[in-house]
């Protein structure tokens, strides 16, 4: 039987319902991401469209990152790891990227954070049906901040790796632990599609 592995090769291991894309970009092309983003306007995260939340909920701020000629290869890059990983683990009715992807920062000083919520919303274009997680931050760099899903009755936190994407459906139930020192920068892409049925 032939085995032929597309490059990178998509992560094996998968726990609960996230599953991870190691490696999506070299360091350079991470850093390069990385000083554009940090070259736009941020402001205070909302929650359900409202900039009031109590900070019990979310802490951190965004800024909003389109699709241009200067960020295609970027959309290209993560469309197709999003495809791939769909197919091979979920195999849902996709559209494609209907909103501006969200630069995320959690300061340490701040111990921002994102507590349990699940992405679907009833303000997004179309049904967010999958979201996936760019780490733009070397673990080093920031204690604590872990990415965690929950699906059972014990959370399922997602590798600390500069350059791994995870990958969930949005419907599932996920948070940001308090960063407690340094810096989490990441990058929150939603695919959007057709409603569940």
């Amino acid at each position: 039987m032939s085995n032929y592995s597309f490059a990178p090769a998509i992560s094996q291991t998968h726990n609960h319902t996230f599953v991870s894309w190691p490696n999506a970009f070299t360091d350079e092309e991470l850093d390069q991401i990385l000083s554009h983003l940090k070259t736009l306007p941020t402001e205070l995260a909302e929650v359900g469209g409202h900039t009031d939340a109590p900070p019990d909920l979310r802490t951190s701020r965004v800024a909003w990152f389109g699709n241009t000629p200067e960020t295609s290869w970027i959309y290209d890059r993560l469309a197709f790891i999003a495809r791939k990983l769909n197919a091979k683990f979920y195999n849902f009715d996709l559209y494609g990227f209907l909103e501006d992807m969200q630069f995320t920062i959690y300061e340490g000083g701040e111990e921002s954070h994102y507590t349990w919520h699940i992405d679907m919303s009833d303000d997004a274009p179309s049904a967010r049906k999958l979201s996936l997680v760019l780490q733009l931050s070397d673990p080093s760099e920031y204690e604590n901040g872990d990415l965690q899903t929950m699906t059972s009755s014990v959370p399922a936190t997602v590798d600390k790796q500069k350059g791994l994407i995870a990958a969930f459906p949005s419907y599932v139930l996920h948070r940001v632990t308090p960063v407690t020192k340094g810096t989490r920068y990441s990058l929150v892409i939603w695919v959007c599609g057709p409603s569940f049925k």
